[in-house]
């Protein structure tokens, strides 16, 4: 519930008091929105295919479809200049685990010697792209008059599967952890559905402002790697200093 009021009411607000004054607003809505669908890379004119309303785990990528529609009306209907991003799997070294954020959470299992914990089958795809490439995008995306009313996909198009992932973060770390395998069900609601793969067309970003990602995923997960291991090592040094 929470996460539907948010991001529907939340954005309605945004938009209606920036139409006011006729101020320029960027969505930032997500690869959630293409669902199941297998049209793989996403194209932004292609068809979103979303799972069944019974499924709860759909209610994230249905509230930020309608942010899209909503944001997109705006423009044709008042005027206001709106553009949309759909981001795929934006990552750097602050990010949390918190909602399931796979990098700094395998980052974490391994440098702290726990099993890397891979759920499914570990044969999803993702694509993940450096934050500092992002926002370079996304100030891009603003500062061009041609991108009002339109959607575009910011993130890389380097597939990787998780379980891959999970070994690479486990080579870099340099980690003896092990790598489990967790049953949907046991995380989630029975039944859950993922997105099998996800992964951008960025020839529209690409065309328009020439975006293409320069930190590739190995210095994506060293950065994230030096940052929690810098981390430890202050939680360590501040306990001690605390004892």
């Amino acid at each position: 519930m929470r996460t539907i009021e948010t991001n529907v009411h939340g954005t309605e607000v945004v938009l209606s008091l920036a139409n006011k004054k006729k101020k320029r607003v960027l969505i930032a809505s997500t690869s959630e929105v293409y669902g199941l669908s297998a049209e793989v890379p996403f194209r932004e004119d292609g068809n979103l295919v979303m799972g069944a309303t019974t499924k709860g785990r759909w209610s994230y990528a249905c509230s930020k479809a309608i942010d899209e529609f909503l944001a997109l009306a705006y423009w044709r209907e008042k005027k206001l200049p709106t553009t949309v991003v759909r981001l795929f799997n934006t990552v750097g070294p602050r990010q949390t685990g918190q909602y399931g954020m796979v990098i700094p959470t395998f980052v974490k299992q391994a440098l702290a010697g726990r099993p890397i914990t891979v759920y499914g089958t570990g044969k999803q795809s993702r694509c993940f792209c450096y934050v500092g490439d992002v926002v370079g995008a996304l100030m891009k995306l603003m500062d061009r008059s041609e991108t009002v009313g339109e959607v575009f996909n910011v993130g890389s198009n380097h597939e990787i599967t998780i379980l891959d992932l999970a070994k690479r973060v486990k080579e870099l770390a340099q980690s003896e952890s092990e790598i489990v395998f967790v049953p949907y069900d046991e995380a989630y609601e029975e039944g859950f559905e993922d997105m099998p793969r996800r992964v951008p067309d960025i020839s529209k970003v690409n065309k328009l402002i020439g975006f293409n990602p320069e930190m590739k995923l190995d210095g994506i997960l060293k950065s994230v790697i030096d940052y929690h291991s810098g981390q430890n090592s202050r939680e360590f040094q501040t306990a001690a200093t605390q004892k």
